[in-house]
């Protein structure tokens, strides 16, 4: 399998795996007689995250009108899928765990259909990616909260907590009425923690909304899942740059790609971690140990869908790279790179022909 070791120390310092964009220089291109501009707007109301949005258009007013869409749905999506908060007139995944083994919840359809989704995830990843897993998620939150909180005394879960909670999971307690719309949890000790599929999965929604719309030339980075909609007008490729998580310097690139499929989308165990006796222990848990691996300091994904690249992301993080590879190898149009804990880079065959040798 290819691989490239890191130049110097590999002694990790501070990890900032954020993608970044490496859009265009300039911000006009000329298409016959007709400037097309290159705008952005930036959010930071929705999934707990910073999200941007690039067009290029002929006037500023049909990129406002086309963002005022994407902010629509971004909301939307945002609203539905938290687990964290209830919102006036709207029952999302927060509403749907609040009533586990009391009652089921109307939904709109959309969580159905996400529903779905993360069940056709949970048989693709081998359920390394399982939106049912929220009953450990919380725990590990919950450790990870108070730890941050207070560095001196934290600690980590015992090991029974996890198993207990780890009994309390599995789709089949999720049942459906698909006429009335309704969503009930069984097991009221099950919860619903859709952080490893719900941004990626709200991106694509959105980037095939522009599609269907005709909408070309936009490129949307929600949260660090980009996903591109349509060519950039003077035909050239949309790039993407990796951030060095060896590195003091947030700004530092690993490596630039160009994005030969729409997505790409890197997890990492930078954002959320918390430590113990100097060891980190971040919020991605492996489904079968029950505790976070640190074998990667991040994994991307490219391939067409950006709910499939974000989930595969978290997937990959928990499985070794012999799995992973095969998993990766069995899917169409879909490439992985790899940091290791010691400062390795590895990827997929095909994933060298998106690297930009400078």
């Amino acid at each position: 399998m290819p691989s490239l070791s890191f130049m110097g120390s590999v002694y990790l310092k501070r990890i900032s795996l954020l993608i970044a964009f490496i859009l265009i220089l300039t911000s006009t291109t000329l298409i016959g007689c007709n400037k097309s501009i290159k705008y952005t707007k930036t959010y930071i109301e929705y999934f707990d995250t910073v999200s941007s949005v690039v067009g290029y258009e002929s006037n500023e007013e049909t990129f406002i009108k086309n963002t005022e869409k994407i902010e629509a749905l971004l909301e939307q999506y945002h609203k539905l899928f938290d687990i964290y908060n209830s919102y006036t007139g709207i029952n999302n995944i927060y509403t749907i765990n609040q009533n586990a083994g009391i009652k089921p919840i109307t939904v709109d359809k959309k969580i159905i259909e996400f529903i779905d989704y993360a069940n056709d995830i949970y048989n693709i990843t081998n359920g390394k990616t399982d939106i049912t897993f929220g009953s450990v998620l919380k725990i590990w939150h919950n450790y990870r909260v108070d730890g941050i909180a207070n560095p001196d005394i934290a600690k980590l879960p015992e090991p029974s907590k996890l198993e207990a909670g780890a009994i309390h999971r599995g789709f089949y307690n999720i049942i459906i009425d698909r006429e009335k719309n309704t969503v009930y949890i069984s097991d009221k000790d099950m919860s619903l923690d859709v952080g490893a599929v719900a941004k990626g999965y709200a991106t694509e929604q959105i980037a095939q909304y522009l599609e269907e719309n005709g909408i070309k030339g936009y490129a949307l980075n929600i949260g660090g899942n980009l996903r591109v909609v349509g060519d950039k007008p003077d035909g050239s490729m949309w790039t993407a740059g990796i951030t060095n998580p060896i590195s003091n310097d947030e700004n530092s690139i690993l490596m630039r790609v160009m994005l030969k499929r729409n997505s790409f989308v890197t997890s990492g165990s930078y954002l959320r971690f918390y430590t113990v006796d100097n060891i980190r222990y971040h919020h991605i848990i492996d489904t079968e140990t029950l505790y976070p691996k640190n074998e990667f300091l991040s994994v991307s994904v490219s391939c067409d869908d950006s709910g499939l690249a974000d989930s595969l992301s978290t997937a990959l993080f928990n499985m070794d790279i012999d799995s992973g590879m095969s998993l990766i190898n069995s899917l169409e149009n879909t490439e992985a790179l790899w940091v290791t804990a010691s400062g390795q880079i590895i990827y997929s065959k095909s994933f060298e022909n998106m690297i930009i040798r400078e």
